[in-house]
């Protein structure tokens, strides 16, 4: 133990935080701030053995400035600079941002202290000096004035404690004898108890022989754990009498503690039974609370969830079947392996929305057309069918209307539209995505009898939302599949019929529950695959395509100005011109949405940001201006030191240097930049011209999931037995319209003058081969049939097909052409493509009602009701049969 030191007249003072530190007591610190490293490098790490420090308790209060003060009957050196508290806090407890805002009071007295152990140490890569210091409490202290050395303070203190002469005289008085002994008989029986559950005990023996009584007291306190106050007090109990007083009543309190642990660990034990050890912490909890006279079983969480039952505003009929489950419940121990799923689904119960809706405001049918037409682009068919149904459901709000079913491909809006819907009537909006779905549990839920079970994702989205009248969107519905586990499809019919789904019933909820209220929306890229019952449900909407008119549109006022602010960019930054735009939708995207568009436009804006960056990085790093590091400046701000200012002369010019950081020109697309950074073109207009410069070669269009298509057909005739080879990844009814096609050009071989009149067949000692390219993408349908009988007979006659001609259209064996759908896809598809002439079956002149009036200005579309007509519009000088029967 420390001898009696001479305590010089200042010290160094280090600031404690909302704790103390009593003469005896070691402790160990880790200093990085600037303040007090300082400190101990001019402190204690130079003067070694010798040197002293002060340690003073500080409190943190809020304020409304920063600063420092001392507690009452302490003033601050008027004649030192003002430190900013937080600056000067211990590093071992933390500050945090709310510190900035806290004024700091110092306690008017302290303990001198003395290194015990110094190391220093450098973090990297920082290269910051840390110090870990490990302290001894030696004397106490008062402080005189406080001021301040560089960035740590100083102050001239007074010692309160005895002297050894005082200490010698003191320790005769009878009252503080009696008081010694109340205190080493209270501090042994403490030892007594520890020395049962510690081994390190019997070192606190030797000190309780050989440390004197007025020194031990602070440091049997140091060791326990007291509030700042209580700490306060005792480094203030500077008279022996009161110091031991204090001491002998922490200890008691120590051992009263203790006591009570150990009588309610005697307590528990005395009830427990072979049988109920698992019972053990609930027991003891059970013992605390009596201990402590709170006995609250409102608390309890089965309290608590019936409760939140109650609230819930179940149906009556509901609520029976949720109280027999909470009885239920109740009597079931939580170790029980069906506790925690009834739990679950009790809980479940009290979450889903009964009763509660979303509070609609009244429908404003031009706000919601001015919202339509903000969003979306064209679309007015589609526009104007949400504006009625809206319209319906402003005059009757509990109108059960149509499930809305968008049908188009990707890229078109089709889930914004769902979204601008729910906007419109100012309700929730909840996207379930049903591709990939299989599992009908994933509609309806699990049964609770299985492990891992959990509601459908309807009732878990009516939970997420917390309302029972969002809207719903249906993602993708005719993705849903089929197998061993059920069809998710069937199960949607209950959800999407309005006469059924008020009494939806959820296998996990196995109650009914009302889907009336919610407003459902369902999107799809084809409608084939939709079951018919399923299908009839719904109304359905199709989305097709844009034109190229369109899409420009959308690029401008939506597409480019989303694709800058996601790239950091701006309008003064980067400028991407009409004609541009129109190059990349012509020569770099081929597709009905806008998807790829905008992929186009991002790489743009990508390269566009690399340059700005670039500019940037130049224009900071120039030679004329020097750069500073943030880590110089906040180290600077750190040590409390005044921030260096450099003054930046005019330039040579008479101009400001500001100048050289003014932004540079706008980046401007051109075409060559569009070529280096996209690459070459894809398309051009010269590709159905490539393709058919030879006979056997047709131009079609197809309807695929992604919109409208051109499908070019080869055909070639070779040396064999007569027979039809198909390639192109061809489904069954393209293959059998490839028979047909043959079979009637084989019966109008002399007709078309493809054979000589006494020739018995056209394949004789020859194979015909028809390909479908691109060969990886499968292909069916029955629309191809005249584009095939176009194909042969310009095989067979050597004969070229039209460069700006494509066709659709269903055959029959007798030669008439039958109507086709996805008219519009597949005009817009041919308008793509530059191709000008489109022929079409005569049956489907009602269906040219939807294609924009701009694409049909430009295009010429030609209406067939045979297939010699498609022979005659198609073949290069008209049909063989038709200039026969002339002559």
């Amino acid at each position: 133990m420390a001898e009696p030191v001479d305590l010089p007249s200042r010290l160094g003072i280090l600031p404690f935080r909302n704790k103390v530190l009593l003469p005896g007591a070691i402790i160990r610190i880790r200093c990085t701030s600037p303040s007090s490293v300082m400190l101990v490098e001019q402190e204690l790490w130079q003067k070694e053995e010798k040197g002293l420090i002060g340690v003073l308790p500080v409190r943190d209060t809020e304020a409304a400035a920063v600063g420092s003060m001392l507690s009452p009957g302490v003033g601050n050196d008027s004649g030192e600079r003002s430190l900013k508290g937080p600056a000067d806090v211990l590093d071992s407890q933390k500050q945090d941002g709310k510190n900035q805002q806290k004024l700091i009071h110092w306690h008017n007295r302290g303990v001198a202290a003395r290194a015990l152990h110094l190391s220093r140490g450098v973090e990297k890569p920082s290269g910051r000096v840390t110090y870990i210091v490990v302290l001894e409490g030696l004397c106490r202290f008062s402080v005189q004035e406080l001021s301040a050395r560089g960035t740590y303070r100083m102050a001239r203190v007074s010692r309160l404690d005895m002297t050894k002469a005082e200490l010698e005289q003191a320790e005769q008085d009878p009252d503080l004898i009696l008081l010694s002994r109340q205190f080493k008989a209270s501090a042994m029986e403490l030892i007594s108890i520890l020395e049962q559950k510690q081994k390190t005990v019997g070192r606190t023996k030797v000190l309780l022989e050989s440390v004197p009584v007025h020194r031990l007291a602070d440091i049997f306190v140091a060791s326990f754990e007291i509030s700042f106050e209580e700490q306060l007090s005792m480094l203030d109990s500077v008279d022996l009498k009161v110091r031991l007083s204090k001491a002998t009543e922490l200890v008691d309190r120590h051992l009263q503690s203790i006591r009570v642990a150990e009588k309610i660990t005697q307590k528990v034990e005395g009830q427990l039974s072979k049988s109920q050890k698992e019972f053990l912490l609930r027991q003891q909890m059970r013992a605390i609370k009596e201990e402590l006279g709170d006995n609250d079983d409102d608390e309890d969480d089965i309290a608590s969830l019936e409760r939140k039952m109650q609230s819930a505003g179940m149906p009556p009929n509901i609520w029976k079947h949720a109280q027999r489950e909470l009885r239920r419940l109740r009597k079931m121990q939580p170790q029980q392996p069906g506790y925690s799923s009834s739990r679950v689904y009790l809980e479940l119960l009290a979450d889903l929305p009964w009763q509660k809706g979303s509070e609609e405001r009244e429908i404003d049918l031009r706000t919601a057309k001015e919202r339509l037409d903000c969003d979306h682009y064209g679309l007015v068919k589609v526009k104007q069918r949400i504006i009625e149904y809206l319209a319906v459901w402003k005059l009757k709000p509990d109108a059960r209307g149509p499930v809305l079913c968008f049908v188009g491909p990707p890229g078109v809006g089709k889930t914004s539209l769902a979204s601008s819907i729910a906007a419109a009537l100012n309700r929730k909006f909840v996207r379930i995505s049903l591709g990939g779905v299989k599992d009908e549990a994933d509609i309806r839920g699990h049964r609770r009898t299985y492990v891992g079970s959990m509601p459908g994702r309807l009732i878990d989205g009516l939970k997420r939302v917390a309302v029972n009248n969002p809207v719903i969107l249906l993602d993708e519905i005719d993705k849903t599949g089929s197998d061993v586990r059920g069809d998710p499809a069937s199960a949607l019919l209950e959800v999407l019929d309005p006469e059924q789904n008020k009494t939806f019933n959820d296998h996990y909820l196995n109650v009914p529950f009302d889907l009336s209220k919610v407003i459902f929306v369902a999107t799809a890229n084809r409608v084939q695959p939709v079951p018919p019952a399923l299908l009839d449900r719904m109304e359905v909407i199709e989305l097709p395509g844009y034109t190229p008119e369109e899409k420009l549109k959308i690029a401008m006022k939506h597409l480019i100005p989303r694709v800058l602010d996601q790239h950091g960019l701006s309008s003064e930054s980067l400028q991407i011109p009409e004609v541009i735009v129109k190059i990349i939708i012509q020569r770099y995207t081929r597709e009905a949405g806008v998807r790829n568009l905008e992929r186009k436009l991002a790489a743009l804006a990508r390269a566009a940001a690399v340059k700005v960056a670039e500019q940037d990085c130049m224009v900071q790093l120039s030679k004329d201006v020097h750069p500073m590091t943030s880590s110089l400046l906040d180290e600077r701000l750190a040590g409390g030191a005044e921030v260096e200012m450099e003054v930046i002369p005019l330039g040579v010019n008479g101009q400001e240097i500001s100048n050289t950081f003014s932004s540079t020109s706008v980046l401007v697309v051109d075409e060559a930049m569009l070529e280096k950074v996209l690459g070459p073109p894809r398309f051009d207009d010269r590709e159905a011209a490539e393709r058919v410069a030879t006979p056997g070669v047709s131009v079609g269009l197809v309807w695929t999931s992604f919109g409208g298509e051109v499908q070019f057909v080869e055909a070639t005739a070779m040396a064999g037995k007569g027979d039809l080879h198909l390639t192109g990844q061809l489904g069954d009814v393209i293959k059998e319209s490839a028979q047909i096609a043959l079979t009637w050009v084989r019966a109008r071989a002399a007709d078309l003058k493809l054979s000589a009149a006494g020739e018995i067949s056209l394949l004789e000692n020859r194979d015909i081969h028809i390909h479908f390219p691109a060969g990886a993408v499968p292909k069916d349908g029955p629309s191809a049939g005249v584009t095939l009988v176009t194909s042969l007979v310009s095989l067979f006659g050597q004969r070229k097909v039209r460069a700006d001609t494509a066709m659709t259209g269903e055959m029959t064996l007798r030669g008439l052409v039958l109507p086709v759908g996805g008219i519009k896809d597949k005009v817009l598809a041919a308008h793509r493509y530059g191709i000008k002439r489109v022929i079409l079956p005569e049956r489907n002149l009602k269906d040219l009602a939807e294609v924009p009036s701009a694409i049909l200005a430009g295009m010429e579309i030609l209406l067939v009701k045979r297939i010699d007509d498609v022979l005659e519009q198609a073949l290069e000088g008209g049909c063989p049969w038709r200039q026969h029967s002339k002559l």
